[in-house]
This record gives structure tokens, sequence and C-alpha cells, in this order.
């Protein structure tokens, strides 16, 4: 598995790398160093993003000891930075997200049940914002002869979505317990024990409407607020656009960037989908790569304080945890 993660990132690296080159690697590099404090900007604005996210996932946290906003906040930033920068499919942050939040005093049970909701959530949100991104492209009727196949792509990603709650809802994570139970006890695991009880957790988040029209609500909020990122980023590279612009490439460009989920970070899949979308709107390959660099630039500014934040955290729970081997050994 570890082999498979490690091919595909060299592979997706090499193919950024080769769309950089391809498209002007002298003058991209360019235009990113004149964009000076502007990066600042582009990564100011995806706080609110991260937040509205975080607001998201804490809405289907059914605990006595639900985390607070701030909370929730840095452990979302954490997610986003395992799925960005460690060579993992794009779903590794949930599983860290699922074992930070039990560190804070929510069942294990609950808090995987949580986290596979709020990632439920974000998918169907995100098929919605694309439906958005979509009718405003069709607006323009010389754009018509083009969008077919994202509308093919649309309908794929809301089966997709579709599957994975009547998964859920048929008892695709009762098999799962069962099976980490199994493990738990064959190898004397300490503490994965406490996933007991997963299935049901899912199913009582499904049946509080309210959690679920909340938690889709603060994650369209998010994408909607990802407009404008991308906004200031092609404009600090000297390509101005309006808010739909804004909205059809992000909309259309992540959505892209979601089918290359098995890619860790994504890359060269994301870098590729902004060319494609940002042609539609007649927005030259090497700035849609400028755009996609910046969004890189960022995580990577945001990943990096992430990833050694949940390192801290755990290095503090091995701490906390050596005296009362000691005791036990003693005794």
């Amino acid at each position: 598995m570890k082999v498979t993660a490690i091919l595909s990132t060299l592979i997706g690296l090499a193919l950024t790398i080769g769309l950089v080159m391809m498209h002007g690697g002298a003058e991209i590099a360019t235009s990113i160093a004149n964009a000076g404090w502007g990066i600042l900007l582009v990564i100011a604005l995806h706080f609110p993003q991260s937040y509205s996210s975080g607001l998201a996932w804490r809405s289907v946290v059914i605990s006595p000891q639900v985390p607070s906003r701030p909370v929730v906040f840095g452990l979302r930033l954490i997610r986003e930075g395992v799925n960005a920068l460690l060579p993992v499919a794009q779903i590794g942050g949930e599983f860290v997200g699922a074992r930070l939040m039990a560190l804070r005093g929510v069942a294990l049970n609950k808090a995987g049940a949580a986290v596979t909701v709020d990632l439920t959530l974000e998918m169907l949100s995100q098929v919605i914002f694309t439906v958005l991104g979509l009718g405003l492209l069709m607006a323009n009727p010389d754009t018509m002869g083009t969008v077919h196949w994202i509308v093919g792509g649309v309908l794929a990603a809301l089966g997709v979505v579709v599957a994975f709650i009547l998964a859920q809802r048929m008892g695709l994570f009762l098999v799962l317990e069962s099976a980490l139970l199994r493990l738990a006890r064959r190898q004397n695991w300490k503490g994965l024990e406490d996933v007991a009880g997963l299935h049901l957790a899912i199913v009582e988040l499904y049946k509080s409407p309210r959690r679920l029209v909340l938690g889709t609500g603060h994650h369209l909020m998010s994408w909607l607020l990802g407009a404008l990122e991308v906004m200031a980023a092609l404009h600090v590279v000297g390509v101005p656009v309006d808010l739909r612009e804004a909205l059809i490439i992000e909309s259309l460009g992540q959505a892209i960037r979601a089918l290359g989920f098995a890619v860790p970070g994504a890359l060269g899949i994301q870098e590729g989908g902004f060319i494609l979308v940002c042609g539609l709107l007649g927005i030259g390959p090497q700035s849609a790569i400028e755009l996609s660099l910046l969004k890189r630039i960022r995580e990577l500014f945001l990943g990096v304080p992430g990833l050694l934040a949940w390192q801290w955290i755990e290095g503090r729970r091995l701490v906390g945890a050596a005296p009362s081997k000691i005791e036990e050994t003693s005794s």
C-alpha cells in the first residue's frame, strides 16, 4: 500500500513539473515571485473556509464533550494538512481527525461517526457547488458545446455520494466495526475496542435532519468562500476575474481534483483541471498553473504547522502514557 502511494505521488509530481515546464516554467516562477505579499492574502482567505468546514464537522458531533469551535478549527487544519501533504489517499486526514477528536474526550465510535457523516456532507455540498458552477458556465451560449462531459461527471459524483450514504445506512461500517474489533482482540490492541457502536452512531446522526442541514450549509459556505481565494490568486498574477468566473473555476476545478482522490494531494490532477476549466473562460494555461501553484503554497504554509501540531499532540500523549507503563512494570 505504501509503495503504491509513493509511486502515485512520484507520478503526480512528475506530471505537475511537466505541466509547469511545458507552459513556461521560468515565466511562472517569475510571476509567483512578483506576487509578493499578495500570497499572504491568498493564504489568509483560506481561514474562513477551514473555519466554516470546522463548524460543519462540529455540528455532527454528538457527545457530552463537544470540542470548542477553535479546537475543531485547529483539527480541521490538521485534517487538511494530512490530506494535502502526506503520501496517502485524500481521506487519510479523516482518520487522523477522528483519532484526535477522540483524544479530546469524544468517544471513538462517536468521533468516527462524526467524521464519516461530515465527509459525506462535504461530498454532497460539493455536488451542489459543482452544479452551481456548471449552471453559471452554461449561461454563456458559447460554452454549451463543451460542458456535456462535465454534466456526466456531476451525475457520476452524485451517484457516488448516494451510494456512499446507502452503504452507511445498510451496514458498511458495521462490517468495518466488526473487523476492527476482531483485529483488536487478535492483536491485543488497547483502545480500539472503543470503536464498538460505530454503525449505530452513524445511523443516529442520520436521524437528525437539523444536524445534516446545518453541516451541509456550513460546507456549502466553505466552497463558496473558495471563489474569493481564486479571485485573489489570479489577481496577484495579473489576471483579474469577476465573481461568476471565480465560482466556475473553483467549483469545476475542485470537482476535477476530487476525481483524483487516490493520488496524494491530487498532484498533476489539480493543475490539469485548472488548465481545462480556465481554458473555457479564455484564461491561458500559464495563469491556470500559477493559480494552482499558489494554492499549493497555501497548502504548504498551513499544512506543515498542522502536521507539526499533530505530532506534538501525539508526543504529549505518549509522554503522558509513559509513567503509567512504568508503574505497571514495577508492580
